[in-house]
């Protein structure tokens, strides 16, 4: 199999890393160097990866294409590229819909939207992709954990929440921050910060047959620190602030 990506910034990045990593067959994988910088980084780090200039060629050269771009330029360049019939296109692109996206290609062609973050670079994390599709289900289950959703509207759902990747990576930078304010070396607090999060989040990941507020009342204590850690985040708003801006971006995305 041969598989091309259109577009090579941080998320394709990721998706080829844990692609050459894992057990998955290929022949070889066409990127495009409109990220000079990461498609060269790829090339030397992969010896199956083929850098392209010319998106068509990475098209007509591929089994599955990937189209992993922003919005803006998704819009431009992919009503531009002519596909085969039959070909599997499978897009990480945010804001185009499915019935957009067919509009565009004009081609009878299997499509998939997927929504894969960072780490599937380590073979990890979730990979929402619909509509259902045994073939790509199966190839991203080599790389992390997939979810099959069944409609579009359903899907908007998981995409607004991936949506809160930097928000969660800036919590982790303020607490790390503060512990450096307070005399603790840098290394040391980000360690410390990043490793007690992903203990957090594996010890959920365990425990996720409960009801999440089950896991938020155990770790409490009556007068405890975490009982006014979360007394004071509630009385701040914090928690109604995310779902705010989860409803702000939700709204964004089903325009």
């Amino acid at each position: 199999m041969k598989l091309g990506f259109i577009g090579t910034g941080k998320i394709a990045s990721s998706v080829i890393t844990g692609i050459c990593k894992s057990t998955i067959k290929y022949n070889k994988i066409y990127i495009s160097s409109r990220n000079r910088k990461i498609s060269n980084q790829l090339k030397k780090k992969f010896k199956k990866i083929v850098v392209e200039i010319d998106n068509q060629k990475i098209v007509n050269k591929s089994n599955w294409v990937f189209l992993a771009v922003t919005p803006n330029v998704g819009e431009k360049i992919i009503k531009n590229l002519i596909f085969k019939p039959d070909q599997t296109i499978i897009s990480f692109i945010s804001t185009i819909t499915i019935s957009r996206l067919k509009k565009m290609i004009n081609t009878k062609v299997n499509l998939v939207r997927a929504i894969p973050l960072p780490p599937i670079s380590l073979k990890k994390g979730p990979i929402p992709i619909c509509p259902p599709n045994k073939k790509v289900k199966n190839f991203f289950d080599k790389i992390g954990s997939t979810v099959e959703i069944k409609n579009e509207k359903l899907s908007i759902n998981f995409w607004s929440t991936s949506g809160m990747m930097a928000s969660y990576y800036d919590m982790l930078r303020v607490m790390s921050n503060w512990l450096v304010k307070k005399g603790i070396k840098k290394q040391d607090a980000q360690k410390y910060i990043t490793t007690l999060f992903l203990a957090l989040s594996e010890d959920a990941v365990v425990n996720s047959k409960k009801d999440l507020k089950f896991l938020v009342k155990e770790s409490q204590t009556p007068k405890g620190l975490n009982e006014q850690a979360l007394k004071e985040m509630s009385k701040k708003g914090v928690y109604k602030s995310v779902i705010n801006t989860l409803n702000i971006i939700h709204k964004r995305l089903s325009k």
